[in-house]
């Protein structure tokens, strides 16, 4: 299992993924789950992917390799040759949707799973950042403003905190902030995520330098942000009041009494 999260705020565009890879509880390891598709002074285009990693290398190299043409030019169809970021999702929709396929045909009657699912973000030319999440069947979703975050892999333990943190008005710096407490959430109640992971923070203003990092088991910010928010969480919780029910000397609880059904009410009976 692996865990992946994509950001589209106001500000920006994150995209962070683990990198522990499992086949079993003795055999883990590590596996870079970012990749960038393109990256040159007319388009910065990234992906992040979670499930069969078969699929994934699969997907990845039909895309560096091209797919096939579909008109009379005789070229393939690439990731640098798409106009807009909306033709770039269809293409690496159709390449997942082919290696899902193949790959599956090779596992039918066994155990093993050849799903996987991917982010792809990033902008071409002046236009505007863009996120979507790619199904295994190939079919997409476009991140939006009223939930600006998409996840891919374990995603249950690290969602709570982009609910209630994270909204499209949040600075790029506090989106990443954000990502990274969802992050550290996940890998204390799932040993399948785990460090390092790869980040990467595209600012809207084209101004603004692109962060590229990978945070690795000795990074001194992610250490000290896993404290913080471990003494902070006791600090809240320690300060809310506890349930006056449990209190020594409230009232006990009363069954509240049931109610004559519908079909059961009483008839008054008049008297004469």
């Amino acid at each position: 299992m692996t865990y992946c999260v994509g950001l589209r705020v106001e500000a920006g565009l994150v995209i962070v993924a683990d990198t522990r890879t499992n086949a079993g509880i003795d055999n883990i390891s590590t596996y870079k789950k970012l990749h960038i598709l393109a990256d040159d002074e007319e388009r910065l285009i990234v992906v992040a992917s979670a499930g069969s990693l078969s699929v994934s290398q699969s997907m990845l190299s039909m895309l560096m390799e091209g797919l096939p043409c579909l008109d009379d030019s005789g070229l393939p169809r690439s990731v640098s040759g798409q106009p807009t970021m909306f033709r770039v999702a269809q293409l690496v929709g159709e390449a997942l949707s082919i290696a899902r396929r193949a790959i599956g045909q090779t596992l039918e009657g066994t155990k093993i799973n050849a799903n996987a699912s991917i982010l792809l973000g990033g902008r071409i030319g002046d236009a505007p950042l863009s996120l979507y999440q790619i199904y295994a069947e190939g079919n997409f979703i476009e991140c939006q403003p009223d939930a600006p975050f998409l996840q891919i892999g374990e995603l249950k333990y690290g969602k709570p905190i982009l609910d209630r943190a994270l909204t499209w008005e949040s600075p790029l710096e506090e989106a990443v902030k954000v990502v990274l407490m969802s992050f550290d959430s996940t890998m204390r109640s799932n040993l399948s995520v785990g460090l390092p992971f790869d980040l990467i923070a595209i600012p809207s203003n084209l101004k603004r330098k692109v962060i590229r990092r990978r945070i690795e088991v000795d990074d001194e910010y992610f250490i000290n942000l896993s404290s913080e928010w471990s003494r902070l969480l006791n600090e809240s919780r320690a300060v809310i009041e506890d349930p006056p029910f449990m209190q020594p000397g409230a009232a006990a609880d009363v069954p509240a009494q049931k109610k004559p059904a519908a079909d059961q009410t009483p008839t008054l009976v008049q008297s004469g």
